[in-house]
């Protein structure tokens, strides 16, 4: 996974099977699928893999009990399944997190062990573990920092846990290992048409160095997410909006306040969603909100009524409670929810399975979706692409392929922060051995070292200070203002690298302290 060598095989090939447009969650999958397949393929990715919504999740690799409320069975079906393949083919990265529901009245611990009892068995083989029934008093063992005040009873459930950004690295490493080309920071300009009015290529611009290529396919594939709208509106003048936005925001704070190995869910909170919290990387993650936003941002910002009601529905909850003062991090991250035909006001009533839409064009946008279903998207877009561009006809075979890193046997363990790269771990510790100065701590109140700065330059495609401290190492997400005072170092040893100068430092320094300052509360961001 190295830019100079993916530069150089997009100069190699004349006519690709299939460029994709984005480097999220469905994109990279495609990737995977299309090239597993054997198809001559291409990525691009605007920014960085994963820098919208999929570094952005509740971190859940999950059916989703919410749904089977609902009584979107097919849906659930589908992601336990998926949860399962996930825990095979990437086992390093999914951890099995045992969550606590507990019950503030007499019914809810019937009504959730009967709707969790039918949880499991939906799951089938692939189950993480039997839900079962806790008393008060197995609640309070089970989590001690819960509310005991009304408290009376508790359900325990399992279901998947993972790291996303991470997933998403070894995604695009797993594409190229099966052939495919893959490449950030490298921006859709046009799409190129012939005069039947049908799209036969792309034109890109590389974004660290401001040269344009004209690439020549036989399918496009749209995988931007939330910014679906803006290809569409590329590929045609005439337009309807494909999908909408909702923002979902989480908090993070120190392990203190939900001790111990287990998540909390809370089914019902003061305006009928769902909240977690959720043990990640030694910090708990809380969240998530629905909020319908006009605007699709790249940054997006957590609107202070969001945060205020996961801070108080937190306070609820848990005995030691939150305050603004604790926030270490606060994220934001837009839905692309599927507009159905009618018009909805409440994100709950809009699609969260995925669409595919086919245009005129012979444009591929996939639209909705969420982490866990990527694998199915993906084979769901790539046999469709198959039908509308009369590719031949070849099997999906991502059911049994491994992710790069996979380890057999192992589970991910959030604790340990080298064991999220899997089978990379080793030439990790290698590395701090060749070049001792790499074993130097990124932050002191942090196990992360120079080494995997490095790696993530010369082995995961990270050309800037925020690719590294978001979508590398995790420290943006888990301290906002650490992660700010670690980012000279990482600043410097991009540059000595990558060949940049001072200037060059002094500029990235001042776009991540931006960025970074949209994960801090207002009363704290530097100025």
């Amino acid at each position: 996974m190295n830019r100079n060598e993916q530069l150089k095989k997009l100069n190699e090939e004349q006519i690709w099977d299939i460029v994709i447009i984005g480097g999220g969650a469905n994109g990279l999958g495609v990737a995977v699928d299309s090239a597993s397949r054997g198809f001559k393929t291409v990525l691009f990715e605007a920014v960085d893999f994963a820098k919208g919504t999929s570094s952005r999740s509740t971190k859940l690799v999950h059916g989703g009990v919410r749904y089977l409320e609902q009584g979107n069975i097919a849906l659930v079906i589908e992601a336990l399944q998926e949860r399962g393949i996930m825990a095979q083919n990437a086992a390093h990265l999914v951890k099995n997190e045992s969550f606590i529901i507990p019950n503030y009245n007499w019914w809810g611990g019937l009504f959730y062990t009967i709707g969790l009892k039918f949880y499991d068995l939906l799951a089938g083989k692939l189950s993480l573990g039997s839900s079962k029934f806790l008393s008060k008093k197995q609640t309070i063992a089970q989590i001690p920092s819960i509310e005991q005040k009304g408290l009376r009873s508790g359900v325990l459930y399992h279901d998947g846990q993972f790291d996303d950004s991470r997933l998403a690295i070894n995604l695009a490493q797993t594409a190229i290992e099966q052939g495919a080309c893959v490449l950030n920071h490298f921006k859709v300009i046009q799409l190129l048409k012939n005069n039947k009015k049908q799209i036969i290529g792309v034109k890109v611009i590389d974004q660290e160095t401001q040269i344009e290529y004209t690439i020549k396919c036989k399918a496009v594939i749209n995988a931007t997410g939330v910014f679906t709208n803006a290809i569409m509106k590329m590929n045609d003048a005439v337009y309807k909006k494909y999908i909408i936005p909702s923002q979902g925001i989480h908090l993070v704070f120190d392990k203190s306040f939900l001790p111990g190995d287990n998540a909390l869910m809370i089914p019902k909170t003061s305006d009928g969603r769902v909240l977690f919290a959720v043990p990640w990387h030694n910090k708990i993650v809380v969240g998530t909100t629905d909020t319908l936003v006009k605007k699709t941002d790249i940054e997006p910002i957590a609107l202070e009524e969001e945060i205020q009601f996961v801070l108080e529905t937190a306070q609820r909850y848990l005995t030691k409670k939150p305050t603004r003062a604790d926030v270490l991090s606060v994220f934001a991250g837009l839905r692309p929810l599927s507009v159905p035909g009618k018009k909805e006001q409440n994100t709950k009533e809009v699609s969260r399975s995925h669409k595919i839409i086919i245009s005129k064009t012979g444009l591929i946008s996939v639209t909705g979706g969420k982490w866990t279903t990527y694998r199915k998207i993906a084979e769901d877009t790539v046999n469709r692409t198959i039908e509308v561009h009369k590719l031949p006809k070849r099997k999906s075979d991502t059911k049994r392929l491994s992710i790069h890193g996979n380890k057999a046997n192992s589970s991910a363990d959030f604790e340990n922060h080298l064991l999220v790269y899997g089978t990379d771990a080793d030439a990790i510790l290698e590395l701090q051995k060749d070049e001792h100065e790499l074993t130097e701590k990124l932050h002191p109140n942090y196990e992360y070292t120079l080494a995997e700065v490095v790696w993530a330059i010369r082995h995961e495609m990270a050309i800037t200070v925020e690719d590294i401290l978001a979508r590398r190492v995790r420290l943006l997400f888990l301290d906002a203002r650490a992660a700010i005072e670690s980012s000279r170092k990482v600043a410097y040893l991009l540059a000595k690298e990558l060949g940049y100068d001072e200037t060059w430092i002094q500029n990235q320094l001042v776009d991540f302290k931006a960025v970074a300052n949209g994960f801090l509360l207002k009363e704290f961001r530097l100025p």
